[in-house]
């Protein structure tokens, strides 16, 4: 993977907060394997002392809030412990449900392997959902994830029988373009791919205030991959 130019990622900067759309397959920090890229030390490369304020899994792409200083750094880390901060997610799920303004309480614990499930004795977690657009077979989605519990977002999907497509942990299938077009044809001796090669999972949005008292509301645009899969299920209706 070609890294990006750090500078090209970011889509608000102040003198105590930055923002990034970040790419779909770079981790927010520090992964358990190894030194590969991630976003806090392309962000480092530009500013010694700054610190991410929350992570955005690996395959996950959007908005990614990034502190330039202690003062800043407690002052946002304090609004997403008191839920202060507004989330915006979209993502495309499998089935047409029909949703508006849905809540999903269900609580949710981290299991030993780097995933979570949904768990009577687990932290409560609490998402709300909205149906966007409809296709033949998928749907777009505008979740506001309330809590921050761990693949809160994909579990709360998979509870209401709308998994995310890719999303092969949590009961997501992978999309194939053929599956649309009845007249798709591959070259001989090769194989068809995943429309989408993640979890069709985008931070579109983030608001929270800044030190001194302004509201701070960013937009994250759709990165390529994710973009094209919604022009493809709006044209293959």
């Amino acid at each position: 993977m070609k890294l990006p130019h750090f500078s090209d990622l970011v889509i608000f900067e102040n003198d105590d907060y930055l923002v990034v759309n970040k790419p779909p397959f770079l981790a927010t920090l520090d992964e358990r394997v190894g030194g590969a890229p991630n976003m806090l030390r392309l962000a480092r490369q530009h500013h010694d002392d700054i610190q991410a304020a929350h992570r955005l899994d690996r395959e996950t792409s959007g908005a990614l809030a990034f502190a330039k200083n202690p003062a800043a750094y407690r002052h946002l880390a304090m609004q997403f412990e008191n839920r202060e901060v507004k989330k915006q997610y979209h993502a495309v799920v499998w089935g047409t449900p029909q949703l508006q303004n849905e809540v999903v309480e269900r609580n949710i614990e981290t299991t030993s392997r780097g995933k979570a499930r949904l768990a009577y004795k687990g932290k409560p977690a609490e998402t709300h959902f909205t149906t966007l657009e409809t296709f033949s077979r998928h749907a777009l989605m505008l979740c506001e994830p309330i809590t921050g519990r761990m693949h809160q977002i994909r579990l709360h999907l998979m509870y209401l029988q709308a998994p995310i497509v890719g999303d092969k942990d949590y009961g997501g299938e992978d999309f194939y373009l053929s599956s649309l077009k009845k007249k798709f044809n591959m070259k001989e001796g090769e194989e068809e791919q995943p429309f989408i090669k993640r979890f069709a999972l985008h931070a579109m949005r983030l608001q929270f205030t800044g030190l001194n008292g302004e509201e701070i509301a960013v937009e994250a645009p759709y990165p390529k991959d994710f973009r094209v899969l919604v022009e493809a299920l709006r044209q293959n209706q």
